[in-house]
């Protein structure tokens, strides 16, 4: 047997959507994938979520209160709740509709007597559409953290009409096609006996009611194209191609019901000094001959500043050290990845005549018999 949705999230049954949504909040920041060490985070997580979703939708918590969990969890099964997309790469709504989904107002009608809300299938609240779009920034930005501006234009209700699509003194009548519900009901003879398909009433889009004129600013769409600024939190460890969520900022919902989200996806721009590896950075190092034989304390580059790394003697080029802590914060979790610092030891282009003799004579004290200006370093390059 499940567990009910009320004690997934660990609130009572007249719990206030706000309740609902802090409860959850918490849930997530407990059972999240990313931060939590229990073998069952994920499922908890995704129990934890389908909970707020049915609980915070008003037409689906008052079904869930009206049959209960089972018959509530049997419904959805028999529907074959798979639908169209959802909720932007997060599993879907569990209920959506499209193919093979299921319409929570069927069995809503099968309870109440049709309708639902004034016996108007076609008038019920539904959540708006979510957006999407993308944002762009630098990996010191991802590392600290940012607060960035975005502009975003989307689809708003009308101000001048508040998303009814007329004016608010526009002469009304009846739709005459639904007589005022809304919705048609045809029924046809089959093989199988009568069938009966109601559908949104075509002439009045399920409003039930008709009127005079309609809204010049939106053209009767009850929408309208606006240019939004929004303040994105970019948290600190954000890796490139992620997405966030920001609630209720995506399209307005129908009759009233809640705005969709907007989903930000983030590009993490090329670093010209570090090559990001999940939470951990890389880094190329130069440097000289001298250095790499005789050790030399060397001054590193971070994204939290420069710091002081010890190369000892007889380091080889391509050699590795490992700056524990001075990578990327890991997201929503304590601590920092790695800095892995690569140092190539650098052969000089061109010598003077002291740097010659001084070479010809190291070369000598190795048992080696070398033109310098035939190519030393090319030689002891190629040795190392």
């Amino acid at each position: 047997m499940s567990q009910d949705f009320y004690e997934i999230l660990g609130v009572s049954r007249d719990a206030s959507e706000d309740e609902i949504k802090e409860a959850y909040r918490e849930k997530a920041r407990e059972y999240h994938p990313d931060v939590s060490d229990d073998p069952d985070a994920e499922e908890k997580f995704k129990q934890a979520k389908k909970a707020k979703e049915v609980l915070t939708d008003e037409e689906k918590r008052q079904m869930y209160d009206q049959m209960g969990h089972e018959r509530f969890e049997q419904a959805e099964k028999r529907g074959g709740a798979g639908g169209g997309g959802g909720r932007g790469g997060m599993g879907g709504d569990p209920f959506g509709g499209g193919a093979g989904g299921f319409d929570m107002q069927d069995i809503f009608d099968q309870f109440f007597g049709g309708g639902g809300r004034g016996g108007r299938g076609g008038n019920r609240r539904r959540q708006g559409q979510d957006l999407q779009t993308r944002l762009e920034i630098d990996l010191e930005e991802a590392y600290e953290g940012a607060t960035k501006q975005l502009n975003v234009t989307r689809p708003e209700a009308c101000d001048d009409c508040d998303g009814a699509g007329h004016p608010p003194g526009a002469d009304s009548e009846t739709c005459p096609e639904c007589n005022g519900q809304g919705q048609t009901t045809q029924v046809q003879q089959t093989p199988m006996g009568r069938v009966q398909q109601t559908t949104t009433c075509r002439r009045c889009d399920g409003e039930g009611t008709l009127y005079d004129e309609t809204c010049s600013t939106c053209r009767g769409n009850g929408v309208v194209q606006n240019d939004a600024i929004l303040e994105v939190e970019i948290p600190a460890g954000i890796a490139d191609g992620q997405t966030l969520r920001m609630e209720r900022e995506g399209a307005p919902g129908e009759h009233g019901g809640p705005n969709g989200d907007l989903l930000i996806q983030v590009s993490v721009q090329d670093h010209p000094d570090f090559e990001r590896d999940g939470d951990d950075l890389q880094h190329q190092q130069a440097i000289s001959f001298p250095q790499a034989v005789f050790g030399d304390t060397i001054t590193v580059p971070t994204l939290d500043g420069e710091v002081e790394v010890d190369v000892p003697s007889g380091t080889q080029s391509g050699e590795v050290f490992r700056l524990e802590g001075k990578g990327m914060p890991r997201l929503r979790r304590r601590g920092r990845g790695d800095l892995y610092v690569q140092v190539q030891v650098v052969t000089p282009d061109s010598l003077n005549a002291e740097q010659k003799e001084a070479l010809e004579q190291f070369a000598e004290a190795g048992g080696e018999e070398v033109d310098v200006e035939e190519g030393f370093f090319e030689k002891l390059k190629n040795s190392l």
